[in-house]
């Protein structure tokens, strides 16, 4: 398959890593080591599919610029609109021109969550009560001092984005009921750390923030025959899943612990499963449109109630 990479920043160059002698072109507007300006400046005849690591801004018409012209389209999340139309119009593109339209959320392909769904999908869990998620790295800095990334509702879009598609992942679609429960600009402009949830089908409990200065990500699973604890991701490894299996009537608990050393596989695993969705024609964009209803209520109440410390 014959790819272009639009954006050279920090996403662009992992994507450019992994897919290595299939990118004939990359193109971003400032890189002095961009083959191209623009987008529309490729030949159309020289590429398959094209990899978006861009800014969410002009997702969209680059998006419908591709599937309209019949390319595979691999987007970095999350793919955010103001009107759910325009995400069910590229849905519909994608069918009528059998062209794959993924959005990427390389999270999926974590060792420990694939595990996790397999937990959840065989009952061993029993009704699950509680699930909590926390997601922070320390690039509080680095926001600020960007050109765009310090603005609406801040750290929420970018990291709330990727725990809404874990739910996704492992329970499929629960109600879109979520609310902020707190929000704060510690060090920067916008939001830097915010706490949401949801009390609908389960307790929801979900915090991101910038201000983690050791990068870290865990959950918990807290449900009527075990209890699930994942800590931290392989890219910032060690990565854990412990499993603990509840005693009647009380008791320490059975417990299973398995640790992972070893290089992210995400990146390369998401590619190859891109490559895939392009022979069918494929698109998770139904997904979208639920994160996307679900983080315009909570970034709204983020831009309305955050408050600066």
């Amino acid at each position: 398959m014959r790819v272009v990479i639009v954006g050279l920043g920090i996403q662009g160059r992992k994507r450019l890593a992994v897919a290595g002698s299939e990118v004939i072109a990359t193109i971003d507007p400032v890189s002095l080591g961009a083959d191209y300006r623009a987008l529309e400046q490729v030949p159309l005849d020289s590429f398959d599919a094209a990899l978006l690591c861009i800014p969410d801004a002009p997702k969209i018409e680059m998006i419908t610029y591709l599937l309209k012209n019949h390319k595979h389209v691999l987007v970095e999340k999350p793919l955010f609109s103001a009107n759910t139309a325009q995400l069910e119009m590229l849905r519909e593109l994608s069918l009528a021109n059998k062209v794959a339209c993924y959005t990427a959320y390389n999270h999926r392909f974590e060792p420990h969550f694939v595990n996790m769904k397999r937990l959840i999908n065989s009952g061993k869990l029993g009704r699950i009560y509680s699930v909590k998620m926390f997601y922070g790295n320390g690039t509080a800095r680095l926001v600020r001092d960007s050109e765009w990334r310090d603005q609406g509702p801040g750290v929420l879009p970018d990291l709330g984005s990727h725990l809404l598609d874990t739910m996704l992942f492992w329970f499929g679609r629960v109600d879109e009921d979520f609310s902020v429960y707190t929000a704060n600009c510690f060090e920067n402009k916008a939001p830097d750390h915010v706490l949401f949830g949801s009390k609908s089908a389960m307790d929801i409990q979900m915090e991101v923030m910038l201000l983690s200065w050791r990068n870290n990500f865990y959950a918990d699973i807290f449900a009527e025959k075990a209890n699930v604890h994942i800590e931290s991701l392989c890219k910032w490894g060690p990565s854990q899943l412990i499993y603990r299996e509840r005693q009647l009537p009380s008791g320490r608990p059975i417990e299973n612990n398995v640790t992972l050393l070893q290089p992210d596989p995400t990146w390369a695993l998401e590619y190859e499963y891109f490559k895939k969705l392009c022979k069918t024609g494929k698109n998770n964009i139904n997904n979208d449109v639920w994160i996307n209803n679900v983080l315009t209520k909570l970034c709204f109440d983020v831009t309305r109630n955050y408050k600066k410390v």
